[in-house]
């Protein structure tokens, strides 16, 4: 099982699962029709499903157009909202492609309709992959639209939690370093974050993807999976962890991203009165 990681939008993720041995493939969230057509030449692959996590435009406005150059597609999801839908999925239900086995795992929240994609191949050495979408994210978790704190509490803890610790987190954007950033606040001590964080950083500087991560990582670093810790009810101030995780979602969407220094030719050209004549009202 071969996973491209393909950069869409502003800084969206889809996937193309590739079984080796038949060079069949699955996508997940095909947000962008014509970049996956050309990946799917490329890799000279048969593309058999579309697996959508949720019905958001920037996961499945690819549908339509992808179901009608390839008749006889599937597209899978959980909700009826998802376009050119052909599958409706639901919790623990468990598909194959090949040798290629997909268990879907229903997570509302971030919308009503969410699912994740867990999957695996029967005896391959390799560690399984989770294709997350906007449920868990590297360092994060997606915001709840549709949903509560009890819910993605779930979504963390007894289902995505529960899986294989190796298991590869592929998620639904590229926002680790914010996501990160986030973490340094609420937890300044926590080596793991720092040492995450540098690593992300230089990954953004380079251009490339941070994904996947493990979930074995996630737990060390990310503060929606550390609810119990004591550093996080400290920062809260609350002790339910469902409480906990509430307050964080909270706090995060008012979160700030530190604000850019200005260039310093251009302050000193605005404190030279240089600007002065284009600023000038006619």
């Amino acid at each position: 099982m071969k996973v491209k990681v393909i950069s869409v939008l502003e800084d969206n993720y889809m996937y193309l699962v590739i079984e080796e041995s038949t060079r069949d493939a699955v996508a997940v969230d095909a947000a962008v029709p014509k970049r996956l057509l050309e990946i799917i030449r490329k890799e000279d692959v048969a593309l058999r499903a579309i697996l959508t996590t949720h019905h958001h435009w920037d996961h499945a406005r690819g549908n339509e157009e992808l179901a009608r150059l390839c008749p006889g597609l599937r597209v899978y999801g959980a909700d009826e909202r998802i376009g050119a839908l052909t599958h409706k999925v639901t919790h623990d239900q468990e598909l194959t492609f090949g040798a290629i086995r997909v268990r879907c795992l229903f997570t509302p929240c971030h919308t009503s309709g969410h699912v994740c994609y867990f999957m695996w191949e029967d005896g391959s050495p390799d560690a399984p992959a989770l294709f997350s979408g906007d449920t868990l994210f590297v360092g994060g978790c997606g915001k709840f639209f549709e949903g509560t704190a009890e819910q993605m509490y779930t979504n963390l803890t007894q289902i995505l939690g529960a899986l294989p610790k190796e298991t590869k987190v592929f998620c639904g954007h590229e926002c680790t370093v914010r996501n990160l950033k986030f973490a340094l606040k609420v937890e300044p001590d926590n080596e793991a974050v720092k040492k995450k964080l540098a690593w992300a950083k230089q990954r953004d500087d380079e251009d490339l993807p941070t994904v996947p991560s493990t979930l074995q990582e996630e737990f060390l670093y990310n503060p929606f999976l550390r609810v119990t810790e004591e550093p996080l009810r400290k920062f809260t101030g609350k002790t339910d962890p469902v409480d906990v995780l509430r307050t964080l979602r909270t706090k995060k969407d008012n979160f700030k991203k530190p604000k850019e220094q200005p260039n310093p030719q251009a302050m000193l050209a605005f404190d030279w009165g240089l600007f002065s004549p284009f600023l000038e009202k006619k």
